[in-house]
């Protein structure tokens, strides 16, 4: 049997495979706790020597950091595949059962903001589908409190703002 270091990084590519769009930090983390596989500063441990071998990608916000699987990953992943026990299989199958839609929801929107050369701020707010982008709306705005207030309340109310926007650009 692999070593538990090796199991908790072949168990991080299969789910990325799996998953089918990004993981967030914070999902990828609660499957090994909830588990008890291991506790979160291994996580983190496995999932930086993942990203410095560039098996896996990521991007991050302010609030929010989501991994990929690279094709390097796959193939990784492709070779030992067979040292994933069926319980962890099984396992990573019920996580996503359970939380999927609630996974692929807290994925395909996304909000963040950063400071422009004028001192200002540019809050650039998404929402995704799959690999398609459905919307991407860049604000700008005077302080950092407006910035953090729009990303805090697109996560509600992008729905109504895309409505919205289809309704009067489409007159």
């Amino acid at each position: 049997m692999a070593e538990p270091f090796t199991i908790y990084k072949l168990t991080i590519l299969y789910m990325l495979d799996k998953a089918g769009f990004p993981l967030s930090n914070t999902q990828i983390s609660n499957f090994f706790l909830e588990k008890e596989y291991t506790d979160y500063f291994r996580v983190q441990e496995v999932i930086g020597d993942l990203v410095n071998a560039d098996l896996i990608n990521f991007e991050s916000t302010h609030s929010n950091t989501q991994y990929t699987l690279t094709a390097a990953g796959k193939e990784t992943l492709g070779f030992f595949k067979d040292k994933i026990t069926n319980g962890i299989e099984s396992d990573v199958k019920s996580f996503f059962t359970d939380n999927k839609l609630e996974f692929r929801q807290e994925n395909s929107i996304l909000a963040d903001y950063y400071r422009t050369t004028d001192r200002k701020y540019a809050v650039r707010c998404q929402v995704r589908s799959e690999s398609t982008t459905i919307i991407d709306l860049t604000l700008s705005v005077g302080t950092k409190e407006q910035a953090e207030a729009i990303c805090s309340n697109w996560k509600n109310q992008n729905e109504d703002v895309y409505a919205y926007l289809m309704d009067m650009l489409l007159r």
